[in-house]
């Protein structure tokens, strides 16, 4: 039985709109995965150190098969073929980033793997494009996605496509 997964995209590298459109056939190449629906891009200001590119956002919507950890190493393989070099700083730019941000209803909390991810109820490039796709999400801790985007600012993001 598939388990519906959300995948937060970003990129301020190497041509980000390209790279995001490229991850999205990535995703849907996945063994064991179905792209079922991806959000339109967004362009937001970087979180970290402001002495980078705008980023270019997008969330996608799988259907999976894989377990967890399973399709966190499957995504951690597409960034690297995309040329994510990780460096250990913290919000840098990079070419391609996938979180894993929702895994059905399931909470996971281990060493390497938080879901839900940590910072998506803080962030507004996750949140709009999540609510594109899914308006009536509720979350694991029962929240509406809806609540979550009524309670942000959705300043310094752009919808582009």
């Amino acid at each position: 039985m598939s388990t519906v997964a959300y995948i937060g995209l970003g990129s301020n590298l190497a041509n980000p709109v390209e790279q995001v459109k490229q991850a999205f056939g990535a995703l849907n190449a996945l063994e064991h995965c179905q792209l079922v629906a991806q959000s339109s891009l967004y362009r937001s200001a970087p979180m970290g150190p402001q002495d980078q590119n705008d980023y270019i956002n997008a969330v996608a919507e799988l259907a999976t098969d894989l377990a967890p950890l399973a399709l966190l190493s499957a995504l951690q393989s597409i960034e690297n073929h995309h040329g994510r070099v990780r460096k250990g700083e913290r919000w840098g730019p990079r070419t391609l980033d996938l979180d894993l941000l929702l895994y059905g209803d399931k909470s996971v909390d281990l060493p390497q793997l938080k879901v839900p991810h940590y910072g998506m109820k803080q962030r507004n490039f996750v949140l709009l494009p999540l609510q594109e796709i899914a308006p009536d999400l509720v979350l694991p801790d029962g929240e509406s996605l809806s609540a979550c985007v009524a309670a942000i600012s959705s300043a310094g993001i752009e919808k582009l496509t």
